[in-house]
């Protein structure tokens, strides 16, 4: 999905963006001019390489190559983050061009004690083929980081390349932050999307159940960012008397179960640029959760095979990738739904790149997730109710509600009539391919009560709910 979708109504004027809390990758819209600009940071936290030895990485602006250069942590390392570049005679180059580039700002340093050396920036307009230098050669002294701009003002596509004209191999730069700001659609998905987002079973011999290992990155347990912050919209209970609306604490999302269905209800997460972090790749871990109170039906990692459906997850694979833990937390059989494949792979796949995006932009998102109904439409074509046997219902809808906020503290007393919600409910069919498909099916938080019986975030105050939950967002 396009950042188009994120340009929002701002200010003129804008500030360098970091990788700090309370930063943001502010799009904004001229008030005089209908002119939209953007701006966006590549801070080089989100991806890792620890060797000099050539090769692509893909980070959250898109995959880079990495010549004779790695991603440091050392304190050594000047960085405005976790991580910085660390480079010797090489470079970084882009491996995918950005439209309308107008101005770059980009933080250097050397590293530690090490000698002088030189870089000089590039820009491409042909992908890649034929570079030309933008501006004049630095040379680097700063043993701090420091910023300097330059200049692009491009209409079209346009790719950079960072190189080290060092002869000596010995002395290395720091590079963190890229900021790229310009004007119109820049052409690029932030975030890094989920490598493998098709999750059509196939496998045969079930995997051993498992339960969940919390971490220190795990959200908390009451108050700012934890998973039921703003409700439990089912009342579920952490007691084996409620089967069909059994509450479970994963660690990494909470939920409540449906021991009749043998699928979620609904699941509830906080997601913010914690989460995102892409320590950990996409398992493809599935496995049953050995947690399930005696009497309940485990589902099998392999009971989904054949189906025509999706192992869809409620709690997205990508929306997890902080520790092994965390990525390992969203494979549980207990937070799939057999899910149409196209409807899963294109329509869900956008949205929930789209919330990851609003993380990239400076916000935080709570997000609730569920389905209900009976009878869906997979590969195979026709109206299927169960699956495995008769042990798993087919959902006839899913649903999502994200509350979207920037990034702070407070976040219940923060939420006013003016903040946006996100419902879309979508049929669980397999005919939802097209590019933003899940547009077409936004309505309102109430829309979705109506339709499940339930009390999404119920802890708010009445007035704010009576005021957000009739609105319908226009997916932009």
């Amino acid at each position: 999905m396009k950042i188009k979708n994120l340009l929002v109504l701002g200010v003129l004027a804008f500030s360098i963006v970091s990788c700090k809390k309370d930063d943001k990758n502010d799009p904004i819209i001229d008030p005089v001019k209908p002119v939209v600009h953007y701006a966006i940071t590549e801070n080089f936290d989100s991806g890792s390489k620890g060797s000099y030895a050539k090769a692509d990485v893909t980070l959250s602006t898109g995959s880079w190559n990495f010549d004779n250069t790695l991603i440091g942590n050392l304190a050594a390392d000047l960085k405005n983050g976790a991580q910085s570049v660390r480079m010797k005679t090489g470079g970084i180059t882009m491996n995918f061009d950005i439209n309308g580039l107008q101005t770059l700002y980009i933080k250097h340093g050397k590293y530690g004690s090490d000698a002088t050396s030189t870089w000089q920036l590039f820009k491409s307009t042909d992908g890649g083929t034929t570079y030309t230098q933008i501006g004049t050669d630095i040379t680097e002294t700063n043993t701090t980081l420091v910023t300097d701009s330059f200049q692009v003002a491009s209409t079209g596509k346009i790719r950079i390349q960072i190189k080290d004209i060092t002869t000596s191999t010995t002395p290395r730069i720091n590079i963190d932050d890229i900021t790229f700001k310009g004007i119109g659609d820049p052409g690029i998905t932030l975030g890094i999307p989920d490598t493998n987002p098709v999750d059509t079973a196939g496998t045969s011999a079930p995997s051993a159940a498992r339960g969940v290992i919390v971490g220190t990155d795990a959200p908390p347990p009451s108050g700012d960012n934890s998973d039921l912050l703003f409700g439990n919209p089912s009342n579920a209970l952490a007691s084996s008397v409620s089967g069909d609306n059994y509450l479970i604490d994963q660690g990494y999302y909470t939920e409540s179960y449906n021991s009749s269905r043998a699928t979620p209800n609904w699941v509830s997460w906080h997601l913010d640029n914690t989460n995102t972090t892409n320590v950990s790749a996409r398992l493809n871990n599935f496995a049953a959760f050995s947690g399930l109170p005696p009497g309940f039906y485990a589902v099998q990692n392999t009971n989904y095979s054949g189906s025509g459906f999706d192992r869809g997850h409620n709690c997205p694979s990508a929306d997890r990738t902080s520790s092994s833990d965390a990525n390992s937390a969203t494979f549980l059989m207990t937070n799939m739904i057999p899910q149409a494949p196209q409807n899963n792979q294109h329509p869900w796949a956008d949205l929930e790149n789209y919330l990851r995006e609003q993380v990239t932009e400076g916000n935080e998102v709570y997000i609730i997730m569920g389905s209900y109904g009976t009878g869906g439409s997979g590969s195979s074509g026709g109206t299927t109710t169960t699956i495995n046997n008769g042990h798993i219902t087919v959902p006839s809808n899913v649903w999502k509600v994200a509350l979207i906020i920037p990034k702070g503290n407070g976040d219940l007393l923060r939420v006013s009539s003016t903040t946006r919600v996100i419902a879309v409910n979508t049929p669980n069919v397999n005919t939802l391919n097209q590019d933003k498909d899940w547009l077409k099916y936004i309505v309102t938080v109430r829309d979705i009560e109506k339709a499940t019986g339930y009390n999404l975030l119920s802890n708010l105050p009445q007035s704010v709910q009576d005021a957000i939950e009739v609105k319908t967002d226009s997916g932009i």
